[in-house]
């Protein structure tokens, strides 16, 4: 299976690469064999008229959540290290079998860096850390590969500091950025990548990569991928794990809980509780680990009775800083993620008000769909899903989230 197959829906941005990816491979068995390879094939140059090299030293992977943004640069640092011999019969560099392609898909290549957080945002020491990795030559492999899956989270330090080591690159180092949307990323940044814009893709196309890949029962698959709208984690999680599909349906339940000021408020800490919930189950599973790992390194041994060293309480206090910062990053995904399916919601309503012939992303519900569209009018169903989208811009301002949540239900009440 190649690199490119769970590249889902992309057609364009996979040719995109694979032509980058043949060049690049071109390129290093050029450099390898003593060769000078022409002036238009060196790194750094942009694609032209006249057939010029497709690669490039920096790239920015753009589209909205769900697209696949991080698959896709995953997949093209495979390509950009494998070392398959089907290559000198004229087969495509991505293979997927080979050591460099396997060892990249999983993050373990000691040239591949997939930087991702868990946090709130990318500071000034991360990335300094990433620039000088990104000086070194490839220690065994063809390219130094660094994918920053959140770059839309730099801080405005952090991206100046990266912005010397995109602009001035080493000659074997290649930079793979992603986020949302070119206006996420400093203009400074995205003049100097290649940009490649990714789309929803089609639902089908979800649910077929659900089945072959994850080996999920078709009508289950179908199911996650239309609820999901295309989003491939998303279907994947909500196909897999009965905790979320429990959550989804809560949260579908709350337009029919809004009757009065008290259900309003009622719905509102419940759905911040829920949110609270999968942050604590996510430092149940990670926090105790991390904590105990570095107690050990830092010399806590069990026959000291556990006690730190002197000295080392700022290394403690560090990470617990970091584990609270991750905790909040969780519950605002969590509220997030509830907030999207909400929005599904009132769409499926404002199709049925329409008389659109589109599939309901939530036909399970169809007669709580058909129950709120009955009794409201098109325009109210607008006024609610521009108050859910209010709910989460306020989320990003970082306005108390029950506060916010509070204000959306009492709007969705109002409608």
């Amino acid at each position: 299976m190649a690199v490119w197959d769970d590249v889902v829906g992309q057609d364009r941005v996979t040719a995109t690469l694979a032509a980058a990816a043949r060049d690049a491979d071109a390129l290093v068995s050029a450099e390898r064999a003593g060769q000078e390879p022409p002036p238009g094939e060196r790194p750094g140059l942009s694609a032209d008229r006249s057939g010029a090299s497709q690669m490039t030293h920096a790239w920015l992977f753009t589209g909205p959540p769900g697209s696949g943004r991080s698959t896709a640069a995953r997949a093209f640092a495979a390509a950009l290290q494998c070392v398959s011999p089907d290559r000198a019969l004229g087969g495509g560099p991505g293979c997927g079998f080979c050591d460099g392609c396997h060892t990249a898909l999983i993050g373990t290549h000691a040239d591949v860096e997939i930087v991702r957080t868990d946090l709130l945002s990318i500071g000034v020491k991360e990335t300094r850390d990433l620039v000088r990795r990104s000086s070194l030559s490839p220690s065994g492999g063809r390219w130094q590969v660094i994918v920053l899956e959140d770059a839309d989270r730099l801080t405005e330090g952090a991206g100046n500091v990266l912005l010397k080591a995109v602009e001035e690159p080493a000659p074997r180092t290649v930079w793979l950025l992603c986020a949302p949307s070119v206006e996420d990323v400093l203009p400074t940044i995205r003049s100097r990548c290649r940009l490649l814009s990714l789309r929803t893709p089609p639902v089908d196309a979800v649910a077929d990569v659900l089945v072959r890949r994850d080996g999920i029962e078709p009508e289950a698959a179908g199911r996650a991928a239309r609820a999901t709208q295309g989003h491939i984690g998303r279907a994947r999680r909500l196909a897999t794990d009965e905790r979320a599909r429990a959550r989804r349906t809560a949260v579908l339940k709350l337009p029919l809980r809004v009757d009065d000021i008290g259900g309003c408020l009622k719905a509102a800490q419940e759905l911040i509780d829920a949110a609270g919930e999968d942050a604590k189950q996510v430092a149940e599973e990670v926090d105790t680990k991390e904590t105990e790992e570095l107690r050990a390194a830092l010399g806590a041994a069990a026959g000291t009775g556990g006690r730190l060293p002197r000295g080392t309480a700022g290394a403690m206090k560090e990470l617990q800083d970091k584990q609270k910062r991750r905790s909040t990053r969780t519950q605002r995904d969590s509220l997030d993620l509830a907030l999207v399916d909400l929005t599904g919601f009132y769409r499926d309503v404002l199709a049925l008000q329409m008389g659109a012939s589109v599939p309901l992303a939530n036909d399970e519900v169809r007669d709580s769909v058909q129950r709120i569209a009955t009794a409201s009018t098109p325009e109210r169903t607008l006024r609610r899903i521009e108050a859910v989208i209010a709910c989460r811009e306020a989320l990003d301002r970082n306005v108390a989230p029950l506060l916010a949540v509070e204000a959306m239900t009492v709007a969705l009440r109002a409608g």
